[in-house]
């Protein structure tokens, strides 16, 4: 599996979890409509996301390994 493949996989799963549209989501994260929908049809063949897995291989990290720290959360991040 693709880490695009991954994503849209995740936000999907994570849509039916939450009974959300796409639109909803974007409602609440202020993320376009358009960018999600590319996002879950996996239009975009490189996003952020990629580029921050690579730099975690190159850490030898998983992305779980790499975010997880006091710096990514809820309260810190501000955008």
């Amino acid at each position: 599996m693709t880490l695009n493949e991954a994503l849209a996989a995740r936000i999907t799963e994570l849509l039916q979890k939450n009974q959300m549209t796409q639109y909803a989501l974007f409602k609440r994260s202020g993320v376009s409509a358009q960018a999600i929908n590319k996002i879950v049809k996996q239009k975009n063949k490189m996003n952020a996301l990629n580029i921050v897995f690579q730099i975690a291989q190159g850490f030898q990290m998983t992305l779980c390994e790499f975010f997880d720290s006091p710096l990514f959360g809820y309260e810190t991040v501000t955008d």
